[in-house]
């Protein structure tokens, strides 16, 4: 069982930056690729990106390439969404999601296929 708790989201102006964190409990996180999603009010749950759980391999969505970078601590069981160049349209709750690496799941834009999800973190941009 892993528990996920989201932190670092808030109300930042357009252009800026904002680093968010997810802390998980349990044991052998190295174990559980880790994925971002976002939701915005009125919209599907949208794939930001993944990564694997060594954090040797990304995969982000074309819409956030070049601006997002995700990131883990195996040693501190957290893992972080670097987001730069913040725009209006990127404000949304987000989320992490983790799931048990395994031969059918590896760097997955399904939310789907996660197992487990945090609370979310409400991240706001205004122009």
């Amino acid at each position: 069982q892993v528990q996920l708790v989201e932190s670092g989201g808030g109300l930042v102006q357009a252009g800026g930056s904002l680093r968010l964190s997810c802390a998980a409990s349990g044991r052998m996180f190295w174990l559980y690729g880790m994925g971002w999603f976002r939701q915005a009010p009125g919209n599907e749950r949208e794939f930001v990106g993944a990564i694997s759980g060594s954090g040797g391999s990304t995969h982000y969505v074309d819409s956030v390439k070049g601006r997002v970078t995700i990131s883990r601590d195996n040693a501190k069981n957290t893992v972080y969404l670097q987001m730069n160049s913040l725009n209006p349209e990127d404000t949304a709750v987000y989320y992490c999601a983790a799931a048990l690496e395994s031969g059918t799941f590896y760097l997955s834009s399904n939310a789907y296929e996660y197992n487990y999800w945090g609370q979310g973190t409400q991240v706001t941009v205004s122009s």
